[in-house]
């Protein structure tokens, strides 16, 4: 496997992940039931596209994403002090949409700086990228 599909394949591991961590640690402070199935679908299909990813890199023998202890407990630290005084719907939805551009932006960067990536390291990326910006719509009407 080239390092550069590795590289992609390896940040879509870590979009995804952060993207699950993210919805694990607000999910308790949602009220509203639209917007809580709308996350747990979203977790649902991070799940699905962390595991191409993976698969890809296994079929490919090159390593999985390494996740530091640190940037857990930074987004964990993160959605306590983002919803320490404010639990409403809308400030839910605002916080997803932006953790959905930033994943989205972190995508751009790994395809832009990795331009050799092959066309199913880049189907995968882009698979995320599109879900991204479907989640970003489907936020919007909680705001």
């Amino acid at each position: 496997m080239r390092s550069d599909d590795m590289r992609v394949l390896q940040e879509v591991q870590r979009n995804t992940k952060m993207a699950m961590k993210a919805i694990e640690a607000i999910s308790e402070k949602i009220y509203d039931d639209g917007l809580s199935m709308q996350v747990t679908r979203e977790s649902m299909k991070y799940g699905d596209i962390y595991n191409k990813a993976t698969d890809r890199l296994l079929d490919g023998k090159a390593p999985s994403y390494k996740e530091t202890g640190f940037e857990d407990i930074m987004l964990k630290g993160g959605v306590k002090a983002n919803t320490m005084f404010n639990t409403s719907t809308s400030h839910i939805a605002e916080l997803m949409i932006q953790g959905s551009n930033r994943g989205l932006t972190s995508m751009w960067k790994a395809i832009n700086h990795h331009g050799n990536a092959g066309n199913i390291s880049m189907e995968v990326a882009k698979e995320l990228m599109d879900f991204e910006e479907k989640n970003i719509e489907r936020l919007k009407k909680y705001l």
